[in-house]
């Protein structure tokens, strides 16, 4: 029976407010591409196509999920893993899905003059996913797909480079082995370090073309040792790879974000995936890879801010690997290309009316969008971006007011460090999320979810963080590491759900097997309570005192726009006067409730209480009330002025 339901769309005829279908990565391209920006070309493959992948065994993958949304102990989450991805390995994709990508890939073919497979002139591709809704790092990412042992012969000859051919041949395969094939990412690292040690060379840019030539065959090695062989057959690879991208949906880090999240079923039921044409960053130092932001979404300054790593791809930024390099060198490499890209992200935060994240790549000195969203930023960035764009006639007042939710405003509340009692920082990164908090350490998140079901604060500590280490972000109170940018997975997640943390502080040296890390001769074990200060990017060791913080400046501002438009009074849970004194100065207009018993709760109170209850006599029992009734009359005062 021939499929009639259209799940393929190319991105110039998307809807770009239908992100529900298209996803918001989808979306997003369709937006830019119609827009005129340069925007590789590509198509989306539906959440509906997602749908229809699972709705075979939909009623065995629920309920397995129902089981991991209770968060179940290490050992039994990863056997319930293991069945929920042994029947999804089960699932084919939807009937006519692929025929209508081979039909899509020739398109393709014909607007960038090459041939996917092609020894020769070979068209490479990305798999990405793309939800609804934002989900940074969740789910999976496929680069350089299409590539073999011919291919890349031909990716050689077709730009004159051979090393980059092998860069992104060597990349291609550890991706595929990682998230296609289900190989632990540990076996590809160990494999590279090996290469790195042996050619003495300090990071993957070093690497020469017999190193990387080298490494390739261990990654291949690899491949067929875990995995029985790796496909040499381009459509074989991509089938496998859309297949791989819809089952990153249920991947454990992702359900996990969507239960704390509460991302329901209604407001995004599966992934889509974007196949699009490769553009490299990766080949030279005129080429690179970056994040960037329309505003500041640290504190909220009306400047581009980002990341920028020369001779780099994809996840390179964003993992932490190499910390990269501020936007303001693109400026002074590119000055054209960033006024370009200025003049492009504003455009974006206009249409969009929110400050964009956007991932862009330059090669060979032209710049290339890749993705535009709306951006995860810090609390105070929020509101003051919220205000700022009102006054600049993007948004309306109302709008401004709804685009900031209740709980940005309760972080807005979060302690700051005492600088007149802290210590010296034992350490210092960069301010990624603020908010000050102390916690014994731990290093891994499967240790920060069982040490915080114990009621302990926990701080996880890591070298670099990835998308798996999710359940731990949201166990620890602080997130501090070693490496990355602020553009970096911890940064942006920790950005995303409002926990402090503090990144990319170099001189911490990390070691998971002894469960330490060192940092100028000063040892830190597994369980040592430190401070960090997401607002400085100061780390302490102990727990340092902390001070309350104060409303004023945009936050303010909003208030009295939220005064105008609310329709209901706002009271206070108040029971002592300085209960009342914080009521009146966070706005306030009285007090909904008083329980008069925590008047008593002062030593001297209680013993007058314990009087009252112990009282033989009525006049003994109403000379006591009349004592502690005098006690309590000055907090009554207090409260009332």
């Amino acid at each position: 029976m021939m499929n009639l339901r259209k799940y393929v769309f190319d991105f110039e005829e998307g809807d770009p407010n239908n992100k529900k279908l298209l996803g918001g990565k989808g979306a997003g391209l369709s937006l830019m591409a119609r827009a005129g920006l340069p925007v590789p070309p590509g198509f989306t493959i539906t959440t509906d196509a997602c749908r229809e992948f699972f709705s075979p065994r939909k009623k065995e993958v629920d309920e397995l999920v129902k089981q991991l949304e209770k968060n179940p102990p290490p050992a039994v989450r990863d056997e319930l893993i293991r069945k929920l991805w042994s029947i999804i390995d089960t699932l084919s994709l939807p009937a006519g899905l692929m025929d209508e990508v081979r039909d899509r890939m020739k398109a393709l073919e014909e607007k960038r003059g090459r041939k996917f497979g092609d020894r020769k002139n070979p068209l490479l591709v990305s798999v990405r996913s793309g939800a609804p809704v934002s989900m940074p790092g969740m789910m999976d990412t496929i680069l350089n797909l299409g590539l073999n042992d011919e291919t890349v012969v031909g990716l050689a000859y077709q730009t004159s480079d051979e090393r980059f051919a092998f860069d992104s041949y060597r990349r291609f395969l550890s991706l595929y082995g990682k998230i296609v094939l289900g190989i632990d990412d540990k076996k590809f690292d160990e494999a590279m370090e090996k290469i790195k040690e042996k050619y003495g060379a300090k990071s993957d840019v070093e690497l020469g073309v017999e190193a990387l030539k080298e490494l390739v065959e261990s990654y291949k090695t690899i491949i067929n040792k875990e995995a029985g062989g790796f496909p040499q057959d381009p459509w074989m690879q991509l089938e496998s790879a859309i297949k791989a991208v819809f089952r990153s949906w249920m991947n454990p880090r992702a359900i996990y974000y969507r239960i704390a999240n509460k991302i329901t079923p209604e407001v995004a039921g599966c992934t889509a995936v974007t196949v699009q044409s490769m553009v490299f960053g990766n080949m030279g130092m005129d080429s690179g890879t970056g994040v960037v932001f329309s505003r500041n979404v640290a504190n909220g300054e009306n400047e581009i801010y980002g990341e920028f790593l020369p001779n780099a791809q994809g996840e390179d930024v964003v993992a932490g690997i190499r910390t990269p390099l501020h936007i303001s060198d693109l400026k002074e490499r590119f000055p054209r290309l960033y006024e370009d890209l200025y003049k492009n992200l504003k455009m974006l935060e206009r249409i969009n009316k929110d400050v964009q994240d956007v991932e862009f790549t330059v090669e060979r000195g032209k710049l290339f969008f890749l993705q535009t969203r709306d951006a995860k930023m810090t609390p105070i960035a929020r509101v003051k971006t919220a205000v700022d764009m009102a006054r600049e006639g993007i948004l309306t007042e109302e709008e401004a007011v709804l685009k900031v939710k209740p709980e940005v405003v309760l972080q807005l509340l979060y302690p700051r460090i005492d600088e007149a009692k802290a210590p010296k920082p034992i350490a210092k990164g960069l301010a990624a999320s603020p908010g000050a908090v102390n916690g014994e350490v731990v290093f891994h998140p499967d240790d920060a979810v069982e040490k915080a079901k114990q009621g302990k604060s926990v701080i996880l500590v890591r070298t670099e963080t990835k998308p798996d280490d999710v359940h731990g972000f949201y166990a620890a109170v602080g997130i501090l590491t070693s490496r990355g940018g602020m553009t970096s997975h911890a940064a942006v997640v920790a950005r995303g759900i409002g926990k402090p943390a503090v990144v990319g502080a170099e001189s911490i040296k990390v070691d998971y097997d002894r469960k330490l890390f060192e940092v100028n001769g000063i040892v830190v074990k597994e369980g040592d309570v430190i401070t960090i200060d997401g607002n400085s990017g100061n780390v302490y060791l102990g727990a340092v005192p902390t001070l309350r913080p104060t409303v004023g400046g945009e936050l303010s501002t909003l208030l009295e726009w939220a005064d105008k438009f609310r329709r209901l009074g706002v009271r206070a849970n108040a029971d002592l006067p300085q209960d009342a004194k914080i009521a009146r100065e966070y706005g306030a207009e009285g007090i909904g409730l008083l329980r008069i018993e925590r008047m008593f709760r002062k030593p001297e109170r209680l013993e007058v209480l314990r009087k009252v209850i112990l009282a033989e006599s009525s006049d003994e029992r109403r000379k006591a009330m009349e004592e502690l009734a005098n006690m309590i009359k000055g907090d009554f005062k207090e409260i009332f002025e």
